[in-house]
């Protein structure tokens, strides 16, 4: 899969996810994306600069343009750290940690977001309101509590399964409870 047809897929995949997310301004969307699975290598075996930086290119333009944070996660070898603007971190009061993240530990599409972000900061953990997996990266711990599954028309972007969620409010009060269905 040629660079830009990753680009179109991934811009894809996203526009699809906030479609459905029912997100506002100010939300956070985690990604997790190994380039290694992107272009048919197992997770963390061949990662591809090139490719983490088109598809947080991708990506970055379509969240922004929402007025939402995009988070990216590093691989476990910076303990799935997030890298978000440090604005996005002292709006949340997100705990900052010292780690910059490389292709070889945090992976290249953190990495990219690294090089791209105005001011980007790693934090130790998030709780996003949506969120992508791409190559199964594990994007739930960085998700809020009660994630939703969405069903993408695309489930893969060049080799890599995607796997899209959106997270809701939980449920309290029982049988005799009445709920917000525009939170659902």
């Amino acid at each position: 899969m040629e660079l830009h047809e990753i680009e179109n897929a991934a811009q894809s995949v996203i526009d699809e996810l906030l479609a459905a997310a029912k997100l506002r301004a100010g939300d956070i969307v985690v990604v997790g994306c190994s380039s290694s699975e992107v272009i048919g290598a197992r997770i963390g075996t061949d990662s591809s600069p090139e490719v983490g930086r088109a598809i947080y290119n991708a990506l970055a333009e379509r969240v922004k343009s929402h007025g939402l944070y995009l988070a990216a996660q590093c691989c476990e070898h910076l303990n799935r750290a997030i890298v978000v603007e440090r604005e996005c971190a002292e709006r949340y009061g997100l705990e900052i940690v010292n780690a910059v993240p490389q292709p070889k530990a945090g992976g290249s599409f953190a990495t990219a977001a690294w090089s791209e972000m105005r001011e980007p900061v790693c934090v130790a953990q998030i709780a996003a309101h949506a969120g992508l997996d791409i190559g199964g990266t594990l994007i739930g711990m960085h998700l809020r509590r009660v994630a939703v599954p969405v069903k993408l028309t695309r489930r893969t972007l060049g080799d890599a399964t995607v796997i899209a969620a959106r997270t809701r409010p939980p449920f309290v009060g029982g049988s005799r409870a009445i709920y917000d269905e525009g939170l659902m």
